[in-house]
């Protein structure tokens, strides 16, 4: 692909600020309940990364934010959306589970259709969609949270096809840690965090990608939102941003050290709408 035809498309993204983040209880290997957040800091990063992607042209709609969820900072996991349609979440973790609701009274006063799910799943946490591969497909992640039934279930209600790739380390809990797309036909991801089968089919799928190092993905260089030019990614994934930068795109690094202390980064932070 020419890098000349890395050309921005605008989207639309939903964010919650996080007015009530805190690390009090540890559900991945990133969250040390013996650090304390600096809040004042974590929002002012959030405002930041909210900022910069108003400023590159983007919408960005904030959910309120609910006393006592402390991730829903998080936004990317409360639901996953295609073409107007939107597939909830249903977190595995009890602390989590108020979110859901959260998300599902945004969708329910706009104009989507709205399936609740059956199936634990953690929106795009575990789901991501390529819309210019293959007519559109979902790339769904299993193995820490997401149940592989999810993923049918998300095919019914969605209507595009959906391949399940196993994540095997759970450093990588979540899909959104470990691949990322691009473009609309494009993505980025580390190999290790994926089973030798699940890594045959994405080098199939996804012959031209970025292959990302154990260095890149532990920094959260794989937890980006891209508009299909500029890549947002967090400060300390230099190496990541030079790799999408010699790929053609243009690396924008946002500093989100606070968030990184509940396992997350740019994409955990932002859900991508897909009216």
């Amino acid at each position: 692909m020419s890098h000349l035809e890395r050309m921005p498309r605008n989207r639309t993204y939903l964010m919650c600020p996080p007015e009530h983040f805190t690390v009090e209880y540890a559900i991945n290997p990133w969250m040390d309940t013996t650090v304390a957040v600096d809040a004042s800091l974590a929002l002012k990063q959030w405002r930041l990364l909210h900022t910069t992607l108003g400023d590159l042209g983007h919408t960005v709609h904030v959910l309120a934010p609910v006393p006592g969820l402390a991730d829903m900072v998080y936004a990317a996991n409360g639901a996953f959306s295609v073409d107007g349609t939107v597939y909830g979440a249903r977190f595995k973790h009890a602390e989590r589970a108020g979110e859901a609701l959260a998300h599902r009274e945004f969708y329910t006063t706009g104009d989507w259709t709205f399936a609740s799910p059956v199936h634990v799943n953690e929106g795009e946490g575990d789901f991501a969609y390529v819309p210019g591969a293959y007519g559109g497909v979902v790339l769904a992640g299993y193995g820490f949270r997401t149940e592989p039934a999810a993923h049918a279930e998300a095919q019914e209600v969605l209507g595009r096809p959906v391949i399940s790739l196993k994540l095997v380390d759970p450093v990588f809990y979540h899909l959104d840690t470990a691949l990322a797309p691009l473009d609309d036909r494009h993505v980025a991801y580390y190999p290790g965090a994926f089973s030798a089968a699940s890594q045959q089919v994405l080098a199939q799928l996804f012959p031209d990608a970025i292959i990302a190092d154990r260095a890149d993905a532990e920094a959260f260089g794989l937890n980006l939102v891209s508009d299909g030019r500029h890549v947002i990614l967090n400060t300390e994934a230099i190496a990541m941003g030079e790799k999408v930068r010699a790929a053609g795109y243009q690396p924008v690094h946002v500093e989100l050290s606070e968030l990184k202390r509940g396992g997350g980064s740019v994409k955990c932070a932002v859900a991508e709408l897909r009216p």
